[in-house]
């Protein structure tokens, strides 16, 4: 396939390698997926009510080190505890814990949907967002509409390396974030793909930020509470903490 074929070129240059071991745990869990058990990590704000919305972040491509600790991943569940929102991470099939193998996005986003369905039983009340990370938005917009998804963020989506032409058209408040200098998601088609979209997403293009936002965290994470922590709580409550230096 050609994202094998694309992937094989970077996978010495540009392995998953940022890491965080300081991820505040909320619970570690073991849900049942399509392919057998997945492994989940939440992360709570200091005041959590069950109205308030869920956040479900999928990870970057698992066969190049992607997983729920990558540090964009990272930022993002950071930041929406920042906002109020309860984040789940967690781990596609064949990484850390989760069972199963590779499938192109295809069981990957029934891994999504299995996380969203187990959430949505805990939490009836609660709204939920998601959001993806290069592969890992891939994922969350393929499967954003069958999730029943209110709010979708896609950070440095990959519409060169998979086929974007037959997702769900989103409907629904959406954020597209992109780097410039971006050498594994070609900028350039990720903001004709944004053009042409019949539903045209908030838009941010941070122009010197590389694909994994080295250096540009604090941006990525402003982004999205410029962008929506008003929606969610006063910012004086919940974002009280977003001010705080992130690596």
């Amino acid at each position: 396939m050609a994202d094998d074929f694309y992937f094989s070129e970077l996978q010495e240059r540009h392995l998953y390698d940022g890491l965080e071991e300081d991820v505040c745990s909320g619970e570690e869990l073991l849900i049942d997926g399509p392919a057998g058990p997945l492994e989940v990590l939440t992360s709570c704000p200091d005041c959590y009510e069950d109205t308030r919305p869920i956040a479900v972040i999928c990870h970057p491509h698992p066969l190049y080190g992607g997983s729920m600790k990558n540090k964009v991943v990272h930022i993002l569940s950071e930041t929406f505890n920042d906002m109020g929102l309860l984040s789940v991470t967690f781990n596609f099939r064949g990484v850390g814990k989760s069972e199963g193998r590779f499938d192109h996005g295809r069981g990957e986003t029934g891994d999504m949907l299995a996380v969203v369905r187990y959430f949505r039983e805990r939490y009836p009340r609660a709204p939920l967002w998601l959001a993806g990370f290069s592969f890992g938005a891939y994922v969350a917009v393929r499967g954003h509409r069958e999730a029943g998804a209110e709010r979708l963020l896609l950070v440095a989506p990959p519409v060169n390396m998979f086929d974007f032409s037959d997702v769900p058209t989103v409907e629904v408040p959406w954020m597209v974030v992109q780097g410039g200098r971006d050498d594994i998601t070609e900028p350039r088609q990720v903001s004709k793909w944004v053009h042409d979209q019949p539903a045209r997403p908030e838009y941010r293009w941070m122009a010197d930020a590389d694909h994994f936002f080295h250096g540009r965290l604090n941006r990525l994470r402003d982004a999205v509470m410029n962008r929506w922590s008003g929606e969610v709580a006063p910012k004086e409550e919940f974002g009280a903490r977003a001010g705080a230096t992130k690596r």
